[in-house]
Order: structure tokens, then sequence, then C-alpha cells
């Protein structure tokens, strides 16, 4: 069987990233281009901002991965490209370039889902075992999706509100701290220990989930201890706050996992890279004899890798596009609803 060599663009936030993976599993190469020093002043993502930023980048990101991974443009076989969801303006950068390339070369135009994406970004390390469930974990969803084969998604589950990345962000913001500030959430909360009297998120017997109301309770909390002079201890309400959010998260995986009868886990997403949150699964998946598996951390954040090992999946399953191929901000990945 011929090997199947795919340039993949990624473009739906604040990152200018390609990569030349094969056949859905080997990554070759990848090139990415950040913009977090960018938008850290603006306390988060500015579009126009980033849609201009790609522009600036997308053509030398694109001459750095070929020379860097001494493969031609003719050695390439398929061309994969995240149309949504994201960005409007930062998506159209990634996409009018993948398209520009397919009509000068006839090479296939492969959409990808940038949530198919995050989830793929696991077969980098080790081929998904089917079926199984993905715990989706980001800036902008938070969702638990059955797949009993390759490129079939059923969601079961998903935020109400924002998602689980979202409210990370907010709460590290109110509590001082620089953006992104998920991380430091996650790092602080190891200094500190659960005296912040928070709500759990939507603990009931869905598999949705809801994290504007701690979001909240955090504010409160924060601006009445403030008004009566009290130092907010940041290191307790980061504690207090991720332990809530990882509690409900992984008790509701978990029962997805028993309740499919499902025996695989993977984990995707940006907040895949949350230390905290590994751990919990970790522990449980093991007590319950469940194969786990996350991405590196690399491949947890915004990356072409993962585009290009998602497309080579979606290339079998016969999805081909064409130049009317559009950006979307919002869109639905799911095909079993």
């Amino acid at each position: 069987m011929k090997d199947i060599y795919c340039l993949a663009i990624e473009s739906s936030c604040d990152e200018t990233s390609m990569s030349i993976i094969k056949n859905g599993i080997e990554e070759i190469e990848t090139v990415t281009n950040t913009q977090i020093d960018i938008h850290k002043s603006f306390g988060g993502v500015v579009p126009e901002i980033a849609s201009r930023s790609h522009i600036e980048n997308v053509t030398i990101v694109l001459d750095e991965l070929f020379q860097r991974s001494k493969i031609s443009m003719s050695d390439i076989d398929i061309i994969g490209v995240t149309y949504g969801p994201g960005l409007i303006g930062s998506l159209m950068i990634g996409l009018q370039c993948a398209k520009t390339i397919s009509l000068v070369t006839g090479k296939p135009l492969i959409p990808v889902h940038h949530i198919a994406g995050h989830i793929y970004a696991n077969n980098l390390e080790k081929r998904l075992e089917f079926p199984l469930i993905a715990l989706v974990v980001s800036g902008g969803h938070t969702d638990l999706v059955y797949m009993k084969e390759d490129y079939s998604f059923k969601k079961i589950g998903s935020t109400l509100d924002d998602a689980v990345g979202e409210a990370y962000d907010k709460v590290a913001k109110v509590c001082g701290l620089e953006y992104p500030g998920g991380p430091l959430v996650d790092k602080l909360s190891k200094l500190g220990r659960d005296t912040y009297d928070l709500p759990m998120p939507l603990d009931d017997d869905s598999y949705n989930f809801s994290f504007s109301g701690i979001k909240s309770a955090v504010i409160n909390v924060i601006h009445n201890e403030m008004q009566r002079g009290n130092e907010i201890r940041v290191n307790d309400m980061c504690n207090s706050f991720q332990e809530r959010v990882v509690s409900v998260i992984v008790k509701k995986t978990m029962r997805a996992l028993s309740e499919y009868n499902v025996n695989n886990l993977v984990l995707a997403g940006g907040v895949a890279a949350n230390s905290y949150l590994r751990e919990r699964l970790e522990e449980e998946t093991n007590k319950n004899n469940i194969n786990f598996s996350y991405p590196k951390i690399k491949y947890c954040t915004d990356n072409a890798a993962m585009i290009g090992a998602a497309a080579y999946y979606a290339y079998q399953k016969g999805k081909i596009a064409d130049l009317t191929l559009n950006a979307v901000a919002v869109d639905t990945l799911y095909n079993e609803e």
C-alpha cells in the first residue's frame, strides 16, 4: 500500500502551524509560529491582530517546513486543513493557503474539523483502539464523544455554557494571573489547599457540563473578600476551583465508560495538558482496567500535526472538498447525533 504524505495547515486561532504527516501516524516535520507574546498584553487573543499575524507568517512557515523536512511538494499526496470551528479571520488565512496549493498542484483538499484533529493527536502516540470515549477539553469545548470506528463521532455530552478552558482563563484573570491563565491555575493549585466553599458544577446524572456557575462563584468570592479588605489566597482559590472542576469531569467520564461498556479512553484538547486532570484520570482508569492515553504536551495545544493525523483518516473515508470550501466559526463535528 502506497504511503500517504499529508501537508497539514492549522490556523484556527493564534498559531500558524504546518506539518507533514505520513499515513496519519508519523510526524515528519512541524513548524509552528505562536502569537502568545503578542496577545499577552491584551489578556487574550485579539481576532484582528491574529488574522494579520497569520497573513505575515503563512508563507514563512510553509517555506521553513519544506526546508527542514527535506520533502518537496511533489512528494505530498493530500492537503489537510482546519476549516472550523475557530476565529473566522484566522481560519480563512490557512484555508486560502490550502486551497491555493490544491488548485496549483491538483492535490486533494481534505477538510478537517478542529476537534477531530485534537482527538487524532492521540494517534501520533499510539494507534486509536475502538470503541472509545474521547474527553475533549479546551478553550471552546468540553465534550464526551463516543467513537465506534475511525472518523465516526457521536457526542454524548457537552458543556451547556462555558467551556472548561474558558473558565480556567477567566478564573485566572480575576485572580490577577497573566494570560494564558489555565496552566498557571494548574501550577498554583498544587501550592494551595481546598479552603474556599465553591459549588460543584452540574453534578447530575447527565453527561453534560456547566462551568458558568463556579466561574461566577469565584468572581463573587473575590469581590466580597476585596470589599472586606481581606487578602485573596490565590493558591487556595486555584486549588478549590480545580478540585471541583476536575472531580466532576472525571466522575462523568468514568460513568460514560461504564455505561457504554467501553474500555478505551483518550484525552484531547488544550486542557489535556492539565497535570491534575491527567493524574486523576490515570488513577481512575488504572483502578478500572481502562486503556487511557493522552497526547504529548506539544500535541495538546493547537498544531498542524494533529490535523494531518485526522486528515489521513478523513481521506480514507472519502471526505474530499472542492475549492468552494468555506471557513466556519461554529460547526458540529458529530455525524451520529
